[in-house]
């Protein structure tokens, strides 16, 4: 399954951004999978700090490293391209 398409997955990148960036004050249910992460939109209110603990956080939970800063920008825009980056076509 794609990864945007799969809910659980989606799911656990939200916890994991939220617990791992400190933003407790958001539920997951609260970050929508369109929107920029990076944004005001998103409510996350993410910084440099918090991509460096996201990319972290990726290869630590899902085993996907991220080789740079121009790639982080290219797959961590939203959730749903996130979630297609980890989890790219059906199995």
């Amino acid at each position: 399954m794609k990864g945007s398409l799969d809910k659980a997955l989606k799911l656990r990148l939200k916890t994991m951004i939220i617990t791992e960036c400190e933003k407790e004050h958001l539920e997951p249910e609260q970050v929508a999978d369109d929107v920029l992460l990076f944004s005001e939109a998103s409510r996350l209110e993410l910084d440099s700090l918090d991509a460096l603990q996201i990319s972290v956080a990726l290869q630590n939970h899902f085993g996907v490293r991220i080789p740079d800063s121009k790639a982080f920008r290219r797959h961590v825009t939203t959730i749903n391209e996130l979630a297609d980056y980890i989890q790219p076509e059906a199995q």
